[in-house]
């Protein structure tokens, strides 16, 4: 890359190996959350590891591999057969909070990253609690 070329997000920040890094590091904290883990049907996380990878690498500037294989995001869609409280989205943004520290990017993109993911995890909560 040259000097004062433009640059996506996605390479901006380390491209493949820092989604695959954040993205593990999620799901480490899913596998045992007593909230978060009903919600993914099945014993493995890596078809779920791998949508989300994909789709946050395609959103950042990278391959775009979630579109090729899943056609149009539509994450409010595709999240409505679950029950995504207040509570789900708070423990959803405590895992993924480790993995963008674990990440240790530099303080302006890790906000950039982190801002993005607390409205999306916000815009997915589709029942009250309580």
């Amino acid at each position: 890359m040259n000097p004062g070329e433009a640059t996506s997000f996605y390479e901006l920040i380390g491209g493949h190996d820092t989604f695959v890094r954040l993205v593990d590091r999620f799901y480490e904290g899913v596998a045992t959350d007593e909230l978060l883990r009903p919600m993914y049907p099945g014993d493995d996380l890596g078809p779920a590891k791998d949508r989300l990878r994909m789709f946050l690498e395609q959103y950042w500037g990278g391959p775009t591999t979630y579109s090729e294989h899943r056609g149009h995001p539509r994450l409010r869609m595709r999240h409505m057969p679950f029950a995504v409280g207040p509570q789900a989205r708070d423990h959803w943004l405590a895992h993924m909070r480790v993995a963008v520290d674990e990440l240790r990017l530099p303080p302006p993109q890790a906000a950039v990253l982190w801002d993005y993911l607390e409205r999306a995890a916000s815009s997915l909560v589709n029942q009250r609690e309580g």
